[in-house]
């Protein structure tokens, strides 16, 4: 079980070590499995917070961390949605919504520094305009030696100083002891070996603090499934429980519209991963859980220069 700098926590880290998706065959067992990982990481930790993007994987593990709250009588942890400026302008509109609708606590975390360096995406910053935090990270840590770096989120620069830098402030101001996300072992090659409870103890790179996988055993058809089996039916009380699932926008009962339902708009539109406004491409013109997901890349339509180094990021504190 866990030792360490977080030692009250019971939680054992080397659950799922050498498992995959094919050891929880039916979603059910899957929902079971994230069910128990999530009430255990309630039980466990003093302060949690949940990784909210918006995007499919994170909105199930919130619903997922919302119903196991409720049947152990305890508060909704803080969701933390990491501003980055380059969001398509609906995921924020969707995030504020669906947090009015839950009544959720967001912190909205940006790295103000960098943000008030650029005017677009693309432009160049100096690092030597950045202040002497920001400057750390990109010289020590990264080890980049050029004079400047372009303002882009999936960059290896762009990625750890607009999402990395501003979560790991928020895990330290806040006093977070674990951040519950949403990543998944098929996802990719950097996160195929995650465990349900991952440690982050390098107080050299972080501040200290466990990650939660609840849903890393979902494969995406699997997260699609739960979404509209379980999490649309239970919180929309107009939307049928008998598995129904539309075929676009104008398929919806009951006189719903995408608006009421929490499934963030890009994904009727076809993208499948939602990345950064400028750096993300719908995949086709169908919704996403009517793609072939099974023969497909899900990532596809992500800028490659961040995923290629998605292992050193993890290092450093990415998701």
């Amino acid at each position: 079980m866990s030792s360490g700098p977080l030692s009250y926590a019971d939680v054992d880290y080397d659950a799922g070590t050498d498992e995959s998706p094919e050891d929880y065959p039916t979603l059910e067992d899957k929902l079971d499995r994230a069910v128990e990982v999530t009430a255990t990481a309630l039980e466990a930790y003093r302060n949690p917070a949940v990784m909210w993007t918006g995007g499919k994987d994170s909105t199930l593990v919130l619903y997922v961390l919302m119903e196991v709250a409720v049947d152990l009588d305890r508060p909704v942890p803080p969701a933390v949605f990491i501003d980055h400026f380059q969001h398509f302008p609906e995921i924020e509109a969707f995030i504020d919504s669906w947090a009015t609708e839950w009544d959720l606590e967001v912190i909205h975390a940006r790295n103000e520094d960098v943000g008030r360096l650029a005017d677009e995406p693309g432009d160049e910053i100096r690092v030597a305009d950045l202040n002497e935090r920001n400057q750390y990270e990109v010289r020590q840590k990264l080890e980049y030696e050029e004079d400047t770096f372009p303002f882009l989120l999936d960059t290896y620069v762009g990625n750890h100083l607009l999402k990395t830098v501003p979560l790991n402030d928020a895990i330290e101001e806040h006093g977070f002891d674990a951040v519950v996300s949403g990543v998944r072992w098929d996802e990719q090659e950097a996160r195929a070996d995650e465990t349900f409870f991952s440690p982050r103890h390098d107080v050299e790179k972080y501040p200290t603090h466990d990650r939660v996988h609840p849903i890393v055993q979902f494969d995406e058809r699997a997260v699609w499934d739960a979404t509209w089996r379980y999490l649309v039916p239970d919180t929309v009380p107009e939307f049928p429980d008998d598995g129904y699932i539309p075929e676009d926008e104008d398929d919806l009962p009951a006189g719903l519209a995408a608006a009421d339902i929490p499934i963030s708009p890009k994904y009727w539109e076809g993208f499948r991963s939602l990345g950064s406004e400028v750096s993300t491409t719908k995949s086709q013109d169908v919704p996403a859980w009517h793609q072939d997901l099974e023969d497909t890349v899900e990532r596809e339509g992500r800028a490659q220069d961040k995923e290629d180094l998605m292992g050193r990021l993890r290092d450093l504190g990415y998701m």
